[in-house]
């Protein structure tokens, strides 16, 4: 096989499809279809590993998050029976925990809708807790104003810290910084708006709304739910980790042999969590991709044997004139591979478009065409030309001359 009979091949193969254009479209829609699967699906993975990632890292490095229940996934009815965390396991891992350099209480308000409310306009659906001055030890920045302070905290003053998206949609044209707001019946003083975390969830607005720890249980004296955000010394969150499980055990009162009553989650621990739930998205991306791809194939080799009885008599005069076995293959594998390597650039353009469709729909979602993605789906309809080209291929060069040339 020379590099001359391949350019001849791809010569001949695009004339075919120029010639037969709708035919050769709907042979390959398949493959465009799969193809487009494949890089689009895969972008938008891509995006949302990327923003999840980013999110879960914006908590820190040394940022370990005990929760009651699993900190991702859905919890157990076991789960849900347990005791809930509370403010004196806060201060027990405070006081015996030395790798620990700060722990917030985050203590969730009541089930049901919360709306915060600003001279006529109204915020359904806020993300309101309550927490102490470490939780911004976490990493939490301000964009204006400052975040309250354990003083305050323990005068149950009646401020708030509010997210940048509610300062938007509340106070778009005023400095919110000493206004009053309500929230769920109760009036609080802004005394800072924090920036956007480093990364969100795609299409999530910074709805947080977070109030002193005892103002929140002044606000709402039946709470219990409560999260702890611990915060360990640079490079000993694995030491830190030991000493709170250590701490909750007994405090718990969880037998030796018996299982932790509660969940301790680091951000790294979250990331792969959630890379094992996309390596299963991936996964079932590709299945169904490689149906529009089979089909694509089968369309393919239906149109190539069509191919082959349409052009017999030239392939006959070929072999005549001294044309091998092999010339024939190559020509026909060729044109196999041409229509389904256009189809494969159709395919990434149609994947490209759904990444950008995406990225306007849910702007904090980077979306982009990963490299993997777009040399595999080319790669593939390459692939499905070959294999899917090789019978009708070996048809072709196995047709006797003197039949070949008698045939109409």
């Amino acid at each position: 096989m020379s590099p001359g009979s391949v350019v001849s091949g791809a010569r001949l193969a695009l004339d075919t499809i120029r010639a037969h254009k709708m035919r050769s479209f709907l042979t390959v829609l398949g493959v465009i279809i799969g193809t487009g699967a494949v890089i689009g699906v895969g972008s938008i993975i891509a995006g949302l590993d990327g923003a999840i990632t980013g999110l879960l890292r914006s908590f820190g490095p040394n940022t370990v998050i005990v929760t009651k229940t699993a900190a991702m996934g859905n919890s157990t009815r076991e789960e849900r029976r347990r005791k809930p965390l509370t403010l004196e396991n806060a201060r027990s891992i405070a006081e015996r925990c030395p790798a620990v350099e700060h722990v917030s209480p985050y203590l969730f308000p009541p089930g049901g809708l919360h709306i915060a409310k600003y001279k006529g306009n109204d915020l359904y659906n806020i993300q309101l807790a309550g927490t102490e001055e470490g939780y911004a030890a976490g990493g939490t920045t301000m964009k204006a104003g400052r975040f309250f302070t354990d003083q305050e905290n323990s005068h149950h003053m009646p401020i708030v810290v509010i997210g940048a998206d509610v300062q938007k949609q509340l106070m778009a044209n005023a400095d919110p910084i000493g206004k009053r707001i309500e929230v769920d019946g109760h009036e609080l003083e802004v005394v800072g708006v924090m920036d956007r975390p480093a990364a969100s969830l795609p299409g999530q607005d910074d709805t947080r709304i977070l109030v002193p720890y005892f103002t929140m249980r002044k606000m709402f004296p039946n709470v219990r739910e409560h999260m702890l955000i611990v915060i360990a010394f640079p490079g000993r969150i694995d030491q830190a980790q030991d000493e709170v499980r250590a701490v909750l055990r007994i405090a718990r009162r969880v037998p030796f042999n018996g299982l932790d009553t509660f969940a301790i989650t680091t951000a790294e621990q979250m990331i792969e969590q959630f890379h094992s739930v996309t390596a299963t998205v991936a996964l079932v991306m590709v299945i169904l991709s490689s149906i529009g791809l089979l089909v694509g194939g089968i369309g393919v080799m239906n149109i190539m044997l069509v191919s082959v009885t349409e052009r017999t008599r030239e392939i006959g005069v070929r072999k005549a004139i001294g044309a091998r076995k092999s010339d024939i293959i190559v020509q026909f594998l060729t044109e196999a591979v041409v229509l389904t390597v256009m189809g494969g650039v159709l395919g990434l353009l149609l994947g490209w478009s759904i990444s950008r469709i995406a990225g306007l729909v849910f702007p904090n979602l980077p979306t982009a065409v990963p490299l993997w993605a777009a040399l595999s789906g080319v790669g593939v309809s390459v692939g499905v030309g070959l294999f899917f080209g090789i019978w009708p291929a070996s048809r072709a060069a196995r047709l006797d001359p003197v039949e070949a040339l008698r045939h109409e």
